[in-house]
């Protein structure tokens, strides 16, 4: 395909007012956002997306997992799709960017297009993908798994959140269940940019990161049985404490991933106690292990060795020990020839740019199964997501988006 020429650009000022417009739905309590996936401001937030998709000339399209994709016709009806988009929900203190920058980013790619007149011999959808984060209904990235054939339909309804609550139940509840089979539509490439959610981009002064892999992950959902008791009146030697089990599996888990340095992190962000009572022993213990890598030998020894661990940990504490894992995907390698022309567009703009590995799991992981996929990242300031101080800058957004929007327009083809 031919490359467009330097001088094109997106409207940074529009991206950012959009950016700005979508962060109003679902507010946190520090200036970021919670518009967790399938809640009353999800649907809000889709709404919005949808009268911007419809004002832009798209034809809107929702499946069974009320994943949206918001399509500008090409001018061969024969020819797949071009894919671009992330997602909208975001963690429950979660930033403004993270996955919404890929989503408003490839609209400012429609709205560009129509404003230069561009025509491409494919069309292109943007996609908003249900529950990547994967905090209210795990594991992540449900929707675009279920896409790619990771997980069955029927069990990702079956899912629950804290309340009970299961996710086909709350999607139709908000009203985006979709008709379309899920999976059903064919891709010519998938492109996602996302912010990095990591430190190397901003401190190597580069403003694009080419993303050529991504990491692996396990996520282990441990639980440990004690017996609840009073803390007061329980002798130290007559304890049967979850809490503790958890403690020491924690510590393992920081150990084992150290012992695999380089490329390797492990960490446990999720824990709870029970009955969670201060003068109560804990009785049971839920965690989840999140062990990563983008070396798969590497990433499987670590999952063998952190469940050897909890099991030794629990038979010397005298617990009942039960892992179950919630979250799995294997380390990726992104398309060749898409990382190929985002390394052009970025060389062709001027952008100071790398080489970089996805630390995070994201939707293009799942749809490089299924279709050519490559990632654009822009560097958020102090590597900070998931939190709401979570920022960029409207400058990294532009550039990514410019780089997006070249990678677009090449990859389906400019019609003269």
């Amino acid at each position: 395909m031919t490359a467009p020429g330097a001088n094109l650009r997106i409207n940074g000022e529009r991206l950012w007012d959009s950016l700005m417009e979508m962060a109003k739905i679902g507010p946190g309590v520090a200036g970021g956002n919670n518009r967790q996936t399938l809640t009353d401001d999800d649907a809000k937030g889709r709404a919005l997306f949808k009268g911007w998709c419809e004002a832009a000339g798209c034809t809107m399209g929702l499946d069974q997992m009320g994943t949206m994709f918001a399509r500008r016709e090409g001018t061969d009806p024969n020819a797949l799709p071009v894919y671009i988009g992330s997602h909208l929900d975001t963690q429950p203190t979660g930033g403004k960017y993270d996955g919404v920058l890929g989503v408003l980013g490839g609209l400012e790619v429609l709205r560009s297009m129509n404003d230069l007149g561009i025509r491409t011999k494919h069309p292109v959808v943007l996609t908003n993908w249900t529950n990547e984060e994967g905090t209210r209904f795990a594991p992540a990235m449900l929707a675009s798994g279920v896409f790619a054939g990771m997980h069955a339909q029927d069990w990702a309804y079956a899912r629950v959140d804290a309340e009970g609550k299961s996710f086909g139940d709350e999607l139709a509840r908000i009203g985006w269940r979709g008709e379309e089979v899920v999976g059903a539509r064919k891709m010519h490439a998938m492109l996602e940019l996302h912010i990095e959610q990591g430190p190397i981009l901003e401190a190597e002064g580069r403003e694009i990161g080419v993303v050529t892999h991504g990491q692996g992950l396990w996520w282990l959902q441990i639980t440990l049985t004690g017996k609840d008791a009073h803390t007061g009146s329980t002798p130290m030697a007559m304890r049967v404490n979850a809490g503790l089990g958890m403690a020491r599996v924690i510590e393992r888990v920081h150990q084992i991933a150290m012992a695999h340095q380089p490329n390797a992190v492990g960490a446990v962000g999720q824990a709870n106690v029970y009955p969670n009572s201060r003068n109560v022993i804990p009785g049971k213990a839920v965690f989840t292990v999140d062990i990563r890598s983008p070396e798969q030998g590497k990433l499987d020894l670590m999952r063998a060795e952190v469940e050897r661990a909890a099991h030794a940990v629990a038979a010397e504490l005298g617990l009942g020990c039960e892992i179950e894992a919630v979250g799995h995907f294997d380390p990726v390698t992104f398309d060749p020839g898409l990382v190929k022309v985002v390394r052009g567009a970025a060389e062709r703009l001027g952008y100071s740019h790398m080489d970089i590995v996805s630390g995070a799991g994201h939707d293009a992981c799942w749809i490089n199964r299924v279709a050519p996929t490559v990632m654009i990242m822009c560097p958020c300031v102090d590597g900070l997501s998931h939190n709401e101080a979570e920022e960029i800058s409207a400058e990294w957004a532009k550039a990514g988006t410019d780089v997006l929007f070249h990678a677009v327009v090449e990859t389906a083809g400019v019609v003269g």
